[in-house]
Protein backbone atom coordinates (compact mmCIF):
# COMPACT_ATOMS: atom_id res chain seq x y z
CA UNK A 1 0.00 0.00 0.00
CA UNK A 2 1.42 2.80 -0.98
CA UNK A 3 0.46 6.56 0.00
CA UNK A 4 2.67 9.66 -0.19
CA UNK A 5 3.42 11.10 3.25
CA UNK A 6 1.51 14.62 2.89
CA UNK A 7 -1.65 12.64 1.29
CA UNK A 8 -1.74 10.95 4.23
CA UNK A 9 -1.71 14.19 6.75
CA UNK A 10 -4.23 15.43 4.57
CA UNK A 11 -6.98 12.50 4.56
CA UNK A 12 -5.87 10.90 7.92
CA UNK A 13 -7.88 11.93 11.11
CA UNK A 14 -4.95 10.90 13.39
CA UNK A 15 -3.66 13.75 15.62
CA UNK A 16 -0.72 14.10 17.51
CA UNK A 17 -0.27 11.41 20.84
CA UNK A 18 0.63 12.41 23.94
CA UNK A 19 2.80 10.34 26.17
CA UNK A 20 0.61 8.44 27.71
CA UNK A 21 -1.64 7.65 24.57
CA UNK A 22 1.59 6.47 23.04
CA UNK A 23 2.28 4.20 25.98
CA UNK A 24 -1.09 2.61 26.11
CA UNK A 25 -1.27 1.82 22.85
CA UNK A 26 -1.44 -1.83 21.71
CA UNK A 27 0.32 -1.04 18.52
CA UNK A 28 1.26 0.92 15.62
CA UNK A 29 0.91 2.00 12.49
CA UNK A 30 4.62 3.20 10.53
CA UNK A 31 5.34 4.66 7.55
CA UNK A 32 8.43 3.58 5.14
CA UNK A 33 10.26 7.32 4.60
CA UNK A 34 11.10 6.06 1.24
CA UNK A 35 8.52 4.25 -0.45
CA UNK A 36 5.38 5.22 1.66
CA UNK A 37 4.79 1.76 2.27
CA UNK A 38 2.87 0.90 5.64
CA UNK A 39 3.89 -1.23 8.22
CA UNK A 40 2.05 -3.10 11.13
CA UNK A 41 4.25 -2.87 15.12
CA UNK A 42 1.68 -5.18 16.62
CA UNK A 43 2.97 -4.73 19.93
CA UNK A 44 -0.17 -5.72 21.48
CA UNK A 45 0.23 -9.18 20.33
CA UNK A 46 4.10 -9.24 20.48
CA UNK A 47 6.31 -11.90 21.70
CA UNK A 48 9.44 -11.98 23.77
CA UNK A 49 12.85 -11.24 21.97
CA UNK A 50 13.82 -14.69 22.83
CA UNK A 51 10.93 -16.29 21.91
CA UNK A 52 11.39 -16.48 18.36
CA UNK A 53 14.61 -18.93 18.87
CA UNK A 54 12.76 -21.49 19.91
CA UNK A 55 10.95 -22.33 15.95
CA UNK A 56 13.95 -24.34 14.67
CA UNK A 57 14.68 -23.98 10.91
CA UNK A 58 14.31 -27.48 8.93
CA UNK A 59 17.33 -28.52 7.71
CA UNK A 60 18.32 -31.06 4.81
CA UNK A 61 20.94 -33.51 4.72
CA UNK A 62 23.31 -33.90 2.16
CA UNK A 63 26.14 -35.76 2.12
CA UNK A 64 29.31 -33.95 0.45
CA UNK A 65 29.88 -36.99 -1.98
CA UNK A 66 26.90 -36.15 -3.48
CA UNK A 67 26.61 -32.69 -3.34
CA UNK A 68 26.52 -30.84 -6.53
CA UNK A 69 28.44 -27.87 -5.77
CA UNK A 70 31.19 -29.30 -3.74
CA UNK A 71 32.72 -30.65 -7.03
CA UNK A 72 30.80 -27.86 -9.46
CA UNK A 73 33.45 -30.05 -11.97
CA UNK A 74 32.03 -33.45 -11.62
CA UNK A 75 28.21 -33.20 -11.21
CA UNK A 76 28.17 -31.48 -14.68
CA UNK A 77 28.03 -27.33 -13.68
CA UNK A 78 28.49 -24.88 -16.27
CA UNK A 79 32.21 -23.83 -16.80
CA UNK A 80 33.64 -21.68 -14.23
CA UNK A 81 33.39 -17.46 -14.99
CA UNK A 82 35.28 -16.78 -12.13
CA UNK A 83 37.27 -19.16 -9.44
CA UNK A 84 39.56 -18.03 -6.44
CA UNK A 85 42.17 -20.37 -5.38
CA UNK A 86 44.46 -19.80 -2.74
CA UNK A 87 48.76 -20.62 -3.61
CA UNK A 88 48.22 -24.36 -2.82
CA UNK A 89 45.48 -24.99 -5.73
CA UNK A 90 42.61 -25.38 -3.65
CA UNK A 91 39.17 -22.83 -4.51
CA UNK A 92 37.39 -20.63 -1.73
CA UNK A 93 34.78 -19.46 -4.41
CA UNK A 94 33.72 -19.81 -7.64
CA UNK A 95 31.27 -18.66 -10.03
CA UNK A 96 29.24 -20.29 -12.62
CA UNK A 97 26.23 -20.03 -14.85
CA UNK A 98 23.36 -21.58 -13.02
CA UNK A 99 22.25 -25.10 -15.05
CA UNK A 100 18.82 -24.17 -15.13
CA UNK A 101 18.62 -20.44 -15.08
CA UNK A 102 15.41 -18.00 -15.04
CA UNK A 103 16.90 -16.13 -17.93
CA UNK A 104 18.20 -17.27 -21.37
CA UNK A 105 21.89 -16.65 -21.63
CA UNK A 106 22.82 -13.59 -23.26
CA UNK A 107 20.05 -13.13 -25.89
CA UNK A 108 19.09 -9.62 -26.64
CA UNK A 109 14.93 -9.55 -25.76
CA UNK A 110 12.28 -9.27 -28.25
CA UNK A 111 8.88 -8.05 -27.90
CA UNK A 112 5.99 -10.60 -27.49
CA UNK A 113 2.56 -9.31 -28.16
CA UNK A 114 -0.95 -10.88 -27.50
CA UNK A 115 -4.45 -8.73 -27.43
CA UNK A 116 -4.25 -5.71 -25.10
CA UNK A 117 -1.21 -7.50 -22.84
CA UNK A 118 2.98 -6.80 -23.29
CA UNK A 119 5.59 -9.31 -22.80
CA UNK A 120 9.02 -9.84 -23.75
CA UNK A 121 11.52 -13.05 -24.47
CA UNK A 122 13.13 -13.77 -20.89
CA UNK A 123 16.86 -12.97 -21.53
CA UNK A 124 19.88 -12.12 -19.10
CA UNK A 125 22.50 -13.39 -16.85
CA UNK A 126 21.96 -16.31 -14.07
CA UNK A 127 24.80 -17.04 -11.89
CA UNK A 128 25.48 -18.41 -9.27
CA UNK A 129 28.16 -17.56 -6.10
CA UNK A 130 29.45 -20.78 -4.12
CA UNK A 131 31.63 -21.04 -1.44
CA UNK A 132 33.47 -24.12 -0.75
CA UNK A 133 32.58 -24.90 2.64
CA UNK A 134 29.48 -27.40 2.52
CA UNK A 135 28.34 -26.54 6.14
CA UNK A 136 29.79 -23.17 6.97
CA UNK A 137 26.89 -20.37 5.92
CA UNK A 138 27.73 -16.94 5.94
CA UNK A 139 26.64 -16.44 9.68
CA UNK A 140 29.53 -18.73 10.68
CA UNK A 141 32.15 -17.43 7.85
CA UNK A 142 35.60 -15.23 8.99
CA UNK A 143 34.80 -11.48 8.00
CA UNK A 144 37.86 -12.00 5.17
CA UNK A 145 35.53 -14.55 3.39
CA UNK A 146 32.44 -12.52 3.49
CA UNK A 147 34.43 -9.98 1.71
CA UNK A 148 35.60 -12.14 -1.12
CA UNK A 149 31.80 -12.95 -1.31
CA UNK A 150 31.30 -9.25 -2.09
CA UNK A 151 33.99 -8.88 -4.22
CA UNK A 152 32.88 -11.58 -6.04
CA UNK A 153 29.28 -9.88 -6.73
CA UNK A 154 31.34 -6.47 -7.63
CA UNK A 155 33.49 -8.21 -10.13
CA UNK A 156 30.35 -10.43 -11.91
CA UNK A 157 28.44 -6.91 -11.82
CA UNK A 158 30.75 -4.66 -13.54
CA UNK A 159 31.12 -7.63 -16.08
CA UNK A 160 27.59 -8.17 -17.29
CA UNK A 161 26.42 -3.96 -16.42
CA UNK A 162 27.09 -3.24 -19.67
CA UNK A 163 25.70 -5.79 -21.59
CA UNK A 164 22.88 -4.77 -24.20
CA UNK A 165 20.27 -6.78 -23.13
CA UNK A 166 20.86 -5.73 -19.34
CA UNK A 167 19.48 -2.83 -16.92
CA UNK A 168 19.21 -4.14 -13.36
CA UNK A 169 21.34 -7.17 -11.39
CA UNK A 170 20.42 -8.72 -8.72
CA UNK A 171 22.68 -10.31 -5.89
CA UNK A 172 21.02 -12.46 -3.88
CA UNK A 173 21.19 -14.94 -0.75
CA UNK A 174 18.85 -17.39 0.77
CA UNK A 175 19.33 -19.83 3.41
CA UNK A 176 16.41 -22.34 3.79
CA UNK A 177 13.88 -24.32 2.23
CA UNK A 178 10.95 -22.10 3.89
CA UNK A 179 12.69 -19.19 1.76
CA UNK A 180 13.66 -20.49 -1.83
CA UNK A 181 16.98 -22.07 -0.66
CA UNK A 182 16.55 -25.41 -2.98
CA UNK A 183 20.59 -26.23 -2.59
CA UNK A 184 22.28 -26.88 1.03
CA UNK A 185 25.31 -25.97 -0.38
CA UNK A 186 26.13 -22.39 0.74
CA UNK A 187 25.53 -20.00 -2.19
CA UNK A 188 24.48 -16.63 -3.34
CA UNK A 189 22.83 -15.75 -7.25
CA UNK A 190 23.17 -12.83 -9.63
CA UNK A 191 20.70 -12.19 -12.37
CA UNK A 192 21.36 -9.53 -14.54
CA UNK A 193 18.00 -8.45 -16.67
CA UNK A 194 16.46 -6.02 -18.90
CA UNK A 195 13.92 -4.95 -16.75
CA UNK A 196 14.14 -2.36 -12.95
CA UNK A 197 12.97 -4.30 -10.17
CA UNK A 198 9.51 -2.53 -9.15
CA UNK A 199 10.47 -2.91 -5.14
CA UNK A 200 14.06 -0.79 -6.56
CA UNK A 201 12.08 2.05 -8.25
CA UNK A 202 10.10 2.73 -5.77
CA UNK A 203 12.76 3.54 -3.58
CA UNK A 204 14.60 5.32 -6.54
CA UNK A 205 10.93 7.04 -6.90
CA UNK A 206 10.93 7.72 -3.04
CA UNK A 207 14.57 8.69 -2.97
CA UNK A 208 14.34 11.65 -5.45
CA UNK A 209 10.88 12.94 -4.37
CA UNK A 210 12.67 12.98 -0.72
CA UNK A 211 15.79 14.80 -2.22
CA UNK A 212 13.78 17.34 -4.15
CA UNK A 213 11.85 18.47 -1.45
CA UNK A 214 14.43 18.58 1.41
CA UNK A 215 18.09 18.56 -0.81
CA UNK A 216 19.15 15.88 1.06
CA UNK A 217 19.91 11.80 0.56
CA UNK A 218 16.84 10.44 2.38
CA UNK A 219 19.18 7.01 3.11
CA UNK A 220 22.29 9.48 4.69
CA UNK A 221 19.29 11.13 6.89
CA UNK A 222 18.21 7.61 8.06
CA UNK A 223 21.54 6.62 9.04
CA UNK A 224 22.72 10.09 10.72
CA UNK A 225 19.93 9.54 12.48
CA UNK A 226 19.82 6.13 13.72
CA UNK A 227 23.67 6.68 14.59
CA UNK A 228 22.55 9.70 16.56
CA UNK A 229 20.27 8.12 18.67
CA UNK A 230 21.48 4.24 18.52
CA UNK A 231 18.35 2.83 19.49
CA UNK A 232 18.13 0.59 16.71
CA UNK A 233 21.45 0.64 15.62
CA UNK A 234 22.32 -3.19 15.74
CA UNK A 235 26.29 -2.44 14.87
CA UNK A 236 29.01 -0.17 13.47
CA UNK A 237 32.37 0.55 12.34
CA UNK A 238 34.45 2.55 10.70
CA UNK A 239 32.51 2.89 6.92
CA UNK A 240 29.17 0.73 8.06
CA UNK A 241 26.06 1.03 9.96
CA UNK A 242 23.27 -1.99 10.82
CA UNK A 243 20.52 -1.24 12.00
CA UNK A 244 16.80 -2.75 12.14
CA UNK A 245 14.50 0.01 10.44
CA UNK A 246 11.89 1.85 11.74
CA UNK A 247 8.87 0.67 9.36
CA UNK A 248 10.63 -2.87 9.81
CA UNK A 249 8.54 -5.00 7.36
CA UNK A 250 9.31 -8.27 9.25
CA UNK A 251 11.20 -8.86 12.94
CA UNK A 252 14.68 -8.43 13.02
CA UNK A 253 15.18 -6.97 9.39
CA UNK A 254 18.20 -4.90 9.44
CA UNK A 255 19.67 -3.17 6.92
CA UNK A 256 23.44 -2.47 6.19
CA UNK A 257 24.43 0.64 4.79
CA UNK A 258 27.93 2.62 3.70
CA UNK A 259 27.67 5.40 6.24
CA UNK A 260 28.87 7.90 3.24
CA UNK A 261 27.06 8.33 0.39
CA UNK A 262 27.90 6.01 -2.35
CA UNK A 263 24.91 5.89 -5.10
CA UNK A 264 26.64 2.68 -6.99
CA UNK A 265 27.76 -1.08 -4.90
CA UNK A 266 30.11 -1.71 -7.41
CA UNK A 267 32.40 1.14 -6.55
CA UNK A 268 33.15 -0.37 -3.46
CA UNK A 269 36.65 -0.18 -2.69
CA UNK A 270 39.12 -3.13 -1.27
CA UNK A 271 39.05 -1.46 2.14
CA UNK A 272 35.38 -0.81 1.83
CA UNK A 273 34.88 -5.04 1.45
CA UNK A 274 36.53 -6.01 4.46
CA UNK A 275 34.73 -3.04 6.64
CA UNK A 276 31.38 -4.31 4.99
CA UNK A 277 32.89 -8.12 5.66
CA UNK A 278 33.23 -7.47 9.43
CA UNK A 279 29.71 -5.09 9.56
CA UNK A 280 27.62 -8.14 8.21
CA UNK A 281 29.57 -11.07 9.65
CA UNK A 282 28.96 -9.00 13.13
CA UNK A 283 24.87 -8.74 12.14
CA UNK A 284 24.75 -12.05 10.57
CA UNK A 285 26.65 -13.93 13.46
CA UNK A 286 24.09 -12.24 15.89
CA UNK A 287 21.02 -13.21 14.12
CA UNK A 288 22.48 -16.74 14.04
CA UNK A 289 22.34 -17.02 17.59
CA UNK A 290 19.06 -14.53 18.51
CA UNK A 291 16.77 -16.56 16.39
CA UNK A 292 19.11 -20.06 16.52
CA UNK A 293 20.13 -20.37 12.54
CA UNK A 294 16.78 -18.99 10.82
CA UNK A 295 16.31 -19.05 7.47
CA UNK A 296 16.76 -15.69 5.32
CA UNK A 297 17.07 -13.84 2.66
CA UNK A 298 19.40 -10.75 1.93
CA UNK A 299 19.70 -9.07 -1.07
CA UNK A 300 22.06 -5.43 -2.53
CA UNK A 301 20.23 -2.67 -3.66
CA UNK A 302 21.83 -0.78 -5.81
CA UNK A 303 21.74 1.71 -8.60
CA UNK A 304 20.42 0.39 -11.67
CA UNK A 305 22.86 -0.40 -14.61
CA UNK A 306 20.35 1.64 -17.54
CA UNK A 307 22.89 4.71 -18.11
CA UNK A 308 21.14 7.01 -16.27
CA UNK A 309 22.77 8.49 -13.12
CA UNK A 310 20.98 8.11 -9.22
CA UNK A 311 22.93 10.55 -7.37
CA UNK A 312 19.76 11.02 -5.17
CA UNK A 313 20.22 6.87 -4.32
CA UNK A 314 22.19 5.24 -1.44
CA UNK A 315 23.27 1.29 -2.03
CA UNK A 316 22.37 -1.22 0.75
CA UNK A 317 22.05 -4.52 1.70
CA UNK A 318 18.64 -5.91 3.24
CA UNK A 319 18.78 -8.87 5.81
CA UNK A 320 15.56 -10.41 6.26
CA UNK A 321 14.94 -13.57 8.89
CA UNK A 322 12.15 -15.65 8.11
CA UNK A 323 9.92 -15.86 11.69
CA UNK A 324 6.31 -15.15 10.59
CA UNK A 325 4.06 -16.67 7.23
CA UNK A 326 1.92 -14.09 5.58
CA UNK A 327 -2.07 -14.59 6.42
CA UNK A 328 -4.76 -12.82 4.47
CA UNK A 329 -4.43 -9.80 5.66
CA UNK A 330 -0.77 -8.75 4.85
CA UNK A 331 -2.15 -10.80 0.89
CA UNK A 332 -5.23 -8.17 0.69
CA UNK A 333 -3.50 -5.27 1.70
CA UNK A 334 0.21 -5.45 1.17
CA UNK A 335 0.47 -4.22 4.72
CA UNK A 336 3.44 -6.44 6.53
CA UNK A 337 2.62 -7.35 10.23
CA UNK A 338 5.74 -7.35 13.16
CA UNK A 339 5.61 -8.88 16.54
CA UNK A 340 8.09 -7.20 17.81
CA UNK A 341 9.08 -3.41 18.16
CA UNK A 342 12.36 -2.92 15.72
CA UNK A 343 14.20 -0.61 18.92
CA UNK A 344 13.33 -4.28 20.99
CA UNK A 345 14.97 -6.33 18.09
CA UNK A 346 18.17 -4.04 17.68
CA UNK A 347 18.49 -4.21 21.46
CA UNK A 348 18.21 -8.40 21.78
CA UNK A 349 20.73 -8.68 18.41
CA UNK A 350 22.88 -6.11 20.31
CA UNK A 351 23.03 -8.42 23.31
CA UNK A 352 24.03 -11.57 20.78
CA UNK A 353 26.68 -9.82 18.59
CA UNK A 354 29.82 -11.41 20.91
CA UNK A 355 28.62 -14.58 22.03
Amino acid sequence: MKIETEKMTEASPASECDAKTKKENASELRQDLITGDWVVIATGRAKRPDDFGKKERKKEIVDPEVCIFCDPVRSGQEPDVLIYERASGDWTLRVFPNKFPAFSRGKVPCQISEGPYFAMTGTGYHEVIVTRDHDRHVALMEPIEIAEIFDAFQDRYLSLMNKKNVRFISMFHNLGSEVGGSVVHPHSQLMAIPVISPYLQLELDGAERYYRSNRKCVYCVMAEYELEHQTRVVFENSEFVAFCPFASRSAFEVWVMPKKHQPYFEHITDEGKLALGEAFQKVMHSIFIALNDPPYNFYIHTSPCDGKDYPHYHWHIEILPHTSIWSGFELETGVEISTIQPEVAAEFLRSKLYQ
